[in-house]
């Protein structure tokens, strides 16, 4: 990769796409990207389609999801793309359904943490707090897939795209994005992330170990990354 190209590829899960609240302050998060010479590519899952996992095991055996919706698409420009941003609104203290069933159909790429080596940001916005519950579980999500998190920013609204002290939220909004380039840029290390990295890996390579016989593509996967 050229390291004056950066690409990184936001997903936001709002029904109202970029016009709401977290559409707002991801937008900030964006300006720091391109301030810091990434360039962006939004997708919007309130325009795509993105249905529930239906547990086939189909992905585990071929690498290929059996659903034919935006799903493969997506998992295509995540495996692409340098680093990548999750964006949510807080829906009862958790992601929003169109995000949820994103995840839950990654569990091939989460299997294999098919995204080790890339780096990834969080953003989240409620109507009246426990942000830091969901940017949590969000970046969590992340070191499922190997990546590494950079963090996250999360705020209660104070209106119809406006929030409380916005010029300080707008700036730390603006350093995420930043920081997510220059993760990329200087290939940073987390150690603190470390420890449940390394335990997921065991655990992820084991339970394909122990599926092998039906999980054919997943075994290969691990089995061709350990050499």
């Amino acid at each position: 990769m050229d390291r004056d190209t950066m690409n990184i590829l936001a997903i936001i899960a709002s029904p109202r796409g970029m016009k709401g609240n977290t559409g707002r302050l991801l937008e900030e998060v964006l300006s720091g990207v391109g301030e810091a010479g990434g360039e962006t590519e939004i997708l919007s899952l309130a325009t795509l389609k993105v249905q529930p996992c239906v547990g086939c095991d189909l992905c585990h055996k071929t690498g290929i999801c059996s659903i034919k919706d935006d799903y493969e698409g997506i998992k295509e420009k995540l495996l692409a793309c340098d680093g990548f941003i999750l964006a949510s609104p807080n829906y009862i203290f958790s992601v929003t359904a169109q995000m949820k069933a994103l995840f839950d159909r990654c569990c091939g790429l989460l299997h294999c943490m098919a995204l080790e080596g890339k780096y990834a940001a969080v953003v989240e916005t409620s109507g009246g707090g426990e942000d830091a519950e969901v940017i949590s579980y969000m970046e969590r999500f992340v070191n499922t897939l190997g990546a590494n998190s950079v963090g996250g920013i999360g705020s209660p609204m104070a209106g119809i795209r406006a929030f409380p002290d916005e010029a300080n939220l707008y700036g730390r909004a603006r350093t995420l994005g930043r920081e997510l380039c220059h993760c990329i840029r200087e290939k940073r290390q987390f150690p603190e992330q470390e420890p449940f990295l390394g335990a997921f890996r065991e655990r992820m390579s084991g339970l394909v170990e122990i599926m092998g016989e039906h999980w054919v593509f997943e075994r290969d996967y691990w089995r061709d990354r350990k050499g």
